[in-house]
């Protein structure tokens, strides 16, 4: 098998094989793993050597949700456990689609769920992208695609933000006329910031002929902006992700949808097909159910959200940008490195570092509690004078927080 697959291929160009010499075929083509936030995330603590969170640890660190699933979600979850021994038998994953379907005005073809939306973010970018299709993203956004196209030996081109923080599309449209895949992040990660709708139609109406805009929504309901997911519908050339792991507070259950045309959506079966965990299906339906769980959620988050970047303001910090989402950035003024060193030392565990901004650092929003510890925390790290050599500035480890390894959504 080659080390990438050409722009040319399609699924129907894959011969047939048995389960085994399959996947042993996509560990080839995806020879990184595929890693997602929380991986990320304790990378970084990994590569700090810190071991075991301590229990009474603030954790602020992977955009996470600490409500957890809603109270439905949780009995859907306890209902089926005695059936966690068999795989997808009673429909649960037909009837999702279906009603998920329904919900976003699209045909169940539409639509296709995956454990997380980690994997189809990679094998997107995998299946439009290679060394002569590249990929084009924002400059600072989710890393993720930037390392999948590592393995499809795809150039990158990364676009710096606009002054108002979001997506520059105009750039981004122009920095590579052969461009297989435009990703855009909306809200984005790490900067919580938008990009308004038309300005990406724009990009869907003016992108390089035959390449793919993907959408990744994943905050996308922690903000007042429209989805785009109804271009899907009108038939272009888009691929919108979405996740439970976010406002529905299902992270560490894994259920995530790709959505796109039919025939964009087979690109991606040749990498991987695998069950999805019928916990997770059951707990997205009940969560699509609740209807009160997106307003009531959306308030909780932005209340603590709206709280902690005006204090920050009042004392003179700098958060850069405005976010509407459950992340921030903060412009520290000094190696951001050594702001989650001595966070960690008050047992507050924040976000990582985007190499392009050295000195900033990205605030997951917690619970009420967890950012009365992170004010608290911050400003005495803060007030402290600054402890930084030129050794700590030259190791990547330090930088990135990721040990120099490679990581994947």
């Amino acid at each position: 098998m080659s080390e990438a697959r050409t722009e040319t291929e399609t699924a129907a160009d894959q011969p047939l094989m048995g389960r085994r010499s399959f996947l042993f075929a996509t560990a080839v083509a995806t020879a990184i793993p595929i890693l997602g936030e929380a991986e990320m995330a304790h990378a970084k603590l990994a590569s700090q050597m810190m071991g075991v969170l301590p229990p009474d640890a603030v954790i602020i660190n992977a955009n996470e949700n600490p409500l957890g699933p809603c109270k439905a979600a949780c009995e859907a979850i306890t209902k089926i456990l005695p059936l966690g021994g068999r795989y997808d038998r009673m429909g649960e994953l037909s009837a999702l689609t279906d009603e998920y379907a329904a919900l976003h005005g699209l045909k169940p073809e539409n639509v296709a769920f995956y454990a997380g939306s980690s994997e189809p973010l990679h094998y997107t970018t995998l299946a439009f992208t290679s060394p002569s299709k590249g990929l084009v993203m924002a400059d600072p956004s989710y890393e993720s695609a930037n390392m999948a196209a590592q393995i499809s030996k795809a150039p990158v081109k990364k676009v710096p933000l606009t002054k108002s923080h979001s997506h520059d599309v105009k750039a981004m449209v122009a920095a590579d006329p052969n461009a297989g895949l435009i990703y855009i992040v909306n809200p984005n990660n790490p900067t919580g910031t938008i990009t308004p709708r038309e300005e990406i139609l724009w990009a869907l109406e003016n992108k390089p002929k035959g390449s793919i805009l993907l959408v990744d929504e994943a905050y996308i309901h922690l903000s007042d902006e429209q989805s785009v997911v109804d271009q899907v519908a009108a038939g272009k050339d888009i691929m919108i992700l979405r996740t439970f792991s976010k406002i529905y507070g299902m992270a560490g259950i894994r259920c995530g949808v790709a959505i796109a045309r039919p025939d964009i959506l087979d690109k991606l079966t040749p990498y991987y097909q695998n069950a999805m965990p019928v916990t997770a299906l059951v707990a997205a339906r009940a969560s699509l159910a609740d209807k009160d769980l997106i307003p009531t959620r959306k308030k909780w988050i932005a209340d603590s959200r709206v709280e902690t970047l005006a204090w920050l303001k009042s004392n003179g910090y700098k958060p850069i940008g405005t976010s509407v989402s459950n992340c921030f950035m903060i412009d520290t003024g000094r190696p951001a490195h050594t702001v989650i060193a001595g966070m960690q030392k008050e047992k507050v565990y924040i976000g990582r570092i985007w190499p392009v901004w050295p000195n900033a650092v990205r605030i997951s929003v917690g619970s009420p509690q967890d950012m009365a510890s992170f004010r608290t925390a911050f400003k005495k790290v803060m007030d402290a004078p600054v402890v930084a050599s030129n050794a700590d500035l030259k190791d990547p480890a330090k930088i990135t927080g990721t040990g120099g390894k490679t990581f994947l959504s």
